[in-house]
């Protein structure tokens, strides 16, 4: 199989194109065809070296493929069938195993490139306004970083649940993004300060929930904006990790929660994975959620796409094609 391999940590170049045996799949698992692979911060914390794995590696955990062959007490899956995945081991390649207890089917309706893009940003952006906090008509939230990948599918889903959003961007460009995903009011973080912004619409902390995946640079003016027993949801760090907060400070805000949530404890399950990639994906069959693809890129110019990825200027989705 032709795949990508790291042999070292480091930049984007320690990304290699390289001939490899194709794997076979064992008991429980699936051999795929990989029609599309999701890119992702998590496959650039593993190149640096950030996140520690033996080496060498094939990166890559998000992918959608088509099933070439199942291992031994396999049930529920057969050969030709769609899959997706957040849990294949060594998605960058043509071929990759995946476990047959964490891959969903993938409806009609839907592309692989699509299913490839959500199986982790969407999925996050789908437990967040459904259990974290779970958005209904009225509810004010704020979406940070709204032109990213997680971001646009907050604003779209958060939109459907009825809500009021506020969204902030980096930059003018990135705002008509915002827009077109739903939010109903965008502010752009390099003119104006977010806080005074949202204020200016809506009065002293007018917010039920604000989704954070900035981290520092945004937190402390984000639990300002919260109504008494309003929810902080931080999910991401991409400004860096949030300081230590005393819970004497969230009684003073009035009686507020603060949650750091993680995809991992929502789809702890087969059974629950399967239900929220279900929902999420039926969504997008009947047209109901689009996703947005932001960079397209051949295998081989994976670390081209690891570049823009870190150069945070792309929008929406990076996915790779074999």
């Amino acid at each position: 199989m032709h795949a990508i391999q790291v042999r070292r940590t480091g930049g984007p170049e320690v990304l290699e194109p390289v001939d490899l045996p194709d794997p076979v799949p064992a008991d429980g698992e699936l051999l795929v065809a990989v029609e599309a692979t999701g890119v992702n911060f998590i496959d650039v914390y593993r190149r640096t070296g950030l996140y520690p794995v033996p080496l060498p590696s094939v990166p890559g955990t998000e992918l959608a493929g088509q099933i070439v062959a199942v291992g031994a007490g396999v049930t529920g899956f057969a050969p030709g069938d769609l899959v997706a995945t957040s849990e294949a081991s060594g998605a960058y390649a043509d071929l990759a195993v995946v476990p047959a207890a964490r891959a969903v089917a993938v409806p009609a309706g839907v592309t692989p490139e699509q299913a490839a893009a959500v199986m982790l940003q969407g999925m996050t952006a789908h437990y967040l306004v459904t259990d974290t906090f779970p958005l209904r008509p009225g509810h004010r939230c704020l979406v940070h970083a709204a032109a990213g990948g997680v971001g646009q599918l907050l604003v779209r889903l958060a939109r459907e649940a009825g809500a009021e959003v506020f969204a902030t961007v980096g930059s003018p460009a990135k705002a008509g993004t915002a827009r077109d995903a739903g939010a109903h009011h965008v502010i752009v973080t390099s003119q104006e300060s977010f806080r005074a912004a949202v204020e200016s619409v809506a009065g002293p902390r007018p917010l039920d929930v604000v989704y954070d995946g900035v981290g520092r640079e945004t937190f402390t003016d984000g639990l300002a904006l919260l109504r008494p027993r309003g929810m902080m949801v931080t999910f991401g760090n991409a400004s860096g990790p949030v300081d230590p907060v005393s819970p004497l400070d969230l009684m003073v805000g009035g009686s507020l929660f603060l949650t750091r949530p993680t995809l991992a404890h929502y789809v702890a399950t087969t059974q629950e994975l399967r239900a929220r990639a279900g929902d999420l994906l039926d969504r997008i069959a009947g047209g109901r959620l689009a996703v947005h693809v932001g960079g397209r890129f051949p295998l081989d110019r994976s670390d081209d796409a690891h570049r823009l990825l870190e150069s945070r200027q792309s929008t929406g989705k990076i996915v790779l094609t074999p």
